[in-house]
């Protein structure tokens, strides 16, 4: 074990169509926007980090309205006391544990769009970590 989930919590929720022209809008033009997600960490206790999944809805091109959609999924970790090497570090924040609580994630971001009135909202159901860690690193 060089790591333990100790605790799941919804962070942060934000969806916010304050008028209904950007409801309409949203409805009509959901093709031009993307999902993007977002790790962030911090640690929390000596051997105890916090990270903190996004997801949100982004627009793909500049001029196209910007709408408030996200949700921080925070995930509390508790690491071995002796681990040392960074990259194994690394790829517990930014692979292990999103892969971890992604579904979840996913399944709360979904519920917030279909309960406010858009049944279309197609995310991704599976997303490659460990892909889009070493793209990064490149």
């Amino acid at each position: 074990m060089s790591f333990k989930i100790v605790a799941k919590y919804i962070k942060k929720i934000d969806f916010e169509l304050s008028k209904p022209d950007k409801v309409l809008a949203l409805s009509k033009n959901i093709s031009n926007y993307k999902f993007k997600i977002d790790i962030k960490s911090d640690r929390y206790k000596d051997n105890i980090i916090e990270v903190q999944t996004t997801l949100a809805l982004v627009p793909k091109n500049e001029g196209i309205e910007k709408i408030n959609a996200l949700a921080t999924f925070s995930t509390l970790v508790e690491l071995e006391k002796n681990l040392t090497d960074k990259k194994k570090l690394e790829e517990i924040i930014l692979i292990r544990i999103p892969e971890e609580i992604y579904p979840e994630l996913r399944k709360i971001f979904i519920y917030i769009f279909e309960n406010s009135g858009f049944k279309e909202i197609n995310i991704d159901e599976n997303v490659d970590f460990k892909k889009l860690y070493l793209s990064r690193k490149n």
